[in-house]
């Protein structure tokens, strides 16, 4: 069964779109077979992976409460070369909707039952608040990838972030752990990144990925051009850095995999 990856953080505009499409791309890239599920009604993933929201034949909507399949529901041709399931703003009725659903925690998880084992990762990029959709991604999710910024506020939401993790965990989803926890806009020659990057590897080790997203205007421009930044301009720092994150996120796999066989 493939690895279902929820890209979660409760603050705005720490990069998890950028992540969840860029990363999805490089793997991709890598001949993974790869599904992105925008979860966010402003419909930035599915922009940004060169599909047009308004015209989409069916959206995460259609999954989450007509409980279309996702075989069904997906785009096959997106520019970062994996599967889509899209959304628009009738994600939003979908949260509404939710709360009257029997099982509402655990629709999303349900309907990937049957197909999160025809690919090798499934990324889920959330909204920036824990509602219901993100609560469905958290329930579906065996990780959570986090993006952040390394500034004092995004540390004190990240706190907030895997305290609701683990309430979730206790009450869900007892599987949900934290993947990993990805520094993004990193810029190094400023002294307050450098410190509270200090911190999270103080508190979190292994957890926080070596690999560091930094400031880039590439990867800024790409979403406009309908292009993760890899095909945009793959010659970026940006671009560089997500093939980096892909090969650091399958190594950590393959060690993972070769300890449970040890």
């Amino acid at each position: 069964m493939g690895k279902i990856i929820a890209i979660a953080n409760q603050k705005g505009g720490v990069g998890k779109t950028t992540t969840c499409v860029n990363l999805a791309a490089s793997l991709a890239a890598t001949k993974r077979k790869i599904l992105v599920i925008d979860l966010d009604p402003q419909g930035n993933a599915t922009m940004g992976s060169g599909v047009d929201k308004y015209n989409v034949g069916a959206t995460a909507y259609d999954v989450l409460i007509d409980e279309k399949p996702i075989s069904e529901a997906v785009v096959k041709e997106t520019s970062g070369g994996y599967h889509l399931i899209a959304a628009n703003g009738d994600v939003t009725a979908a949260e509404i909707r939710l709360m009257d659903c029997f099982a509402r925690e655990t629709r999303l998880r349900s309907m990937l039952e049957a197909e999160a084992n025809n690919y090798d990762y499934v990324f889920i990029d959330c909204p920036p608040s824990l509602n219901m959709l993100t609560v469905n991604a958290l329930s579906a999710a065996n990780s959570v990838l986090v993006p952040m910024q390394c500034e004092y506020y995004a540390l004190e939401g990240l706190t907030a972030l895997v305290d609701t993790i683990s309430k979730l965990a206790a009450v869900i989803n007892s599987d949900l752990k934290i993947e990993g926890i990805l520094r993004t806009m990193y810029d190094p020659r400023n002294r307050l990144s450098s410190d509270v990057s200090d911190q999270l590897k103080l508190h979190f080790g292994e957890k926080v990925y070596r690999t560091v997203i930094p400031r880039n205007v590439r990867l800024a421009e790409a979403p406009s051009f309908g292009a993760p930044a890899m095909y945009y301009d793959k010659g970026s720092n940006g671009a560089k850095a997500y093939l980096a994150l892909a090969g650091e996120i399958l190594r950590r796999e393959e060690q993972q995999t070769q300890l449970v066989h040890a």
